[in-house]
């Protein structure tokens, strides 16, 4: 029995949902564990892999070597001689007696750098052991561009005057003395949770005020997936060349600062997995119901109704950062004598960088994960006095007195040498 259409029941427009296509040139999204040990993942070859330590156990148990693999975790040595003995040269392959491999396809990336991998940096992963990125990162890069926009715009949104740019300067000048032992939370106490949750919820006729914490955060309406897993696909451009999306890669990521005059200067090298050519989906949901419910205790407007808002609040952000790089890579000249931490010349060349970041319109709509650095993470670029900012970067991190703040960048060397990417920066585009 079907029934008609007047009599149908029609569902209620409380929710608005986007599919959004997620794409990158590059990015790294950390896990839990910042750093692996060497002995955690094998590098041979054009790869590195990252064993199914179980099912590794249990196979070199059952060839009698599991003692020796103990042996060599203690003394810190490469593992591949021992695989080569174990399984033979095709160690890559093999599975444990369950059929589980030893290294999982989802576990291996692309080498893109010559240099010995130390300290190899893993990027997250679900559950099945494929590389994703988490709903809350994301939200989480959202909810940073809101605070800034709402702080740009205080007199647009009707910001208490405890929340505007010159009372926190002037907080945070105070606080500056117990700053580091706080700085996690520091922006949450200065004005995050008085910007987010300072709201009285009002349901029906019925007023719930005096209220507190996460339940009274109006981003509590705004909901974020998890993305799809970033699995490799082989695709075939216009002019018939196959590449791959999603290619997973383990990379040298420089970070770089500049002498005086703007000579570039290296720092350090970091290893770290990231992906390639990210291209994903994920899903974004506003409870506009519930939205409405939120009413600030002093009057002050949440900043969007709509997805749309919130992507356009995401990409006014991502302008400014881009700007801000602009005028820094602008003003950075390559240095082609300068010396690693191995005392070897390293050419410090960075017109792909600059090139990069040539166009006047920011192409990308938010900057996501690892080296999004403090321009990203932060309302930094609102605090107009460079020296408030200088100190609060030498404060809760490394210091670097005299210099701009930050003062350091992360690139990405491509397998050719060139210094050539950037990572973070992510377009979306509503499916």
């Amino acid at each position: 029995m079907v029934a008609s259409p007047e009599h149908s029941l029609i569902k209620p427009d409380f929710y608005e949902v986007k599919q959004i296509q997620l794409t990158s040139p590059i990015l790294h999204i950390g896990s839990e564990v910042q750093k692996l040990n060497p002995f955690e993942y094998v590098q041979a070859g054009k790869f590195v892999y990252r064993p199914n330590q179980d099912a590794l156990a249990r196979a070199l148990r059952e060839r009698g070597h599991l003692n020796d693999y103990i042996q060599r975790i203690q003394d810190r040595q490469e593992i591949e001689p021992l695989l080569t003995m174990a399984f033979g040269d095709r160690w890559r392959s093999e599975t444990d007696a369950n059929g589980e491999p030893l290294f999982p396809e989802s576990s291996i990336s692309r080498k893109w750098t010559k240099q010995k991998i130390t300290d190899l940096r893993p990027m997250i992963r679900n559950g099945m052991g494929q590389l994703y990125i988490p709903g809350s990162s994301i939200k989480g890069a959202i909810r940073t561009a809101v605070a800034y926009h709402l702080i740009k715009y205080s007199d647009r949104y009707h910001v208490p005057r405890q929340q505007q740019i010159s009372e926190i300067e002037r907080k945070l000048r105070e606080s500056m003395g117990t700053l580091r032992q706080q700085a996690k939370f520091a922006d949450d106490k200065l004005f995050m949770d008085r910007l987010f949750t300072d709201f009285d919820l009002m349901y029906g006729d019925r007023q719930f005020g005096n209220r507190k914490g996460p339940n009274t955060d109006f981003m509590r309406a705004v909901h974020v997936t998890d993305t799809a897993p970033l699995l490799e696909q082989e695709v075939v451009n216009k002019q018939g060349q196959k590449g791959s999306l999603n290619l997973p890669v383990v990379a040298e990521v420089l970070v770089s600062s500049h002498f005086e005059g703007w000579k570039a200067k290296y720092r350090a090298s970091i290893y770290a997995e990231m992906v390639r050519l990210v291209q994903t989906q994920f899903s974004i949901s506003l409870d506009q119901t519930m939205l409405s419910w939120f009413h600030h205790s002093q009057g002050m407007d949440i900043p969007f109704q709509t997805i749309d808002d919130i992507l356009k609040i995401c990409q006014e952000f991502a302008q400014d950062q881009w700007d801000y790089e602009h005028d820094y890579w602008q003003e950075i000249q390559n240095n082609p004598n300068a010396k690693n931490s191995n005392g070897e010349t390293i050419n410090l060349d960075f017109g792909a960088i600059q090139d990069f970041y040539e166009p006047e319109k920011c192409p990308y709509n938010i900057r996501l994960g690892w080296a999004s650095g403090m321009t990203g993470t932060t309302i930094s670029l609102l605090i107009r006095d460079e020296e408030l900012r200088s100190e609060i970067r030498d404060t809760c991190g490394i210091k670097a007195p005299g210099f701009e703040a930050p003062k350091s960048r992360r690139t990405v060397i491509a397998p050719s040498g060139e210094i050539k990417f950037v990572p973070g920066w992510v377009k979306f585009r509503t499916m």
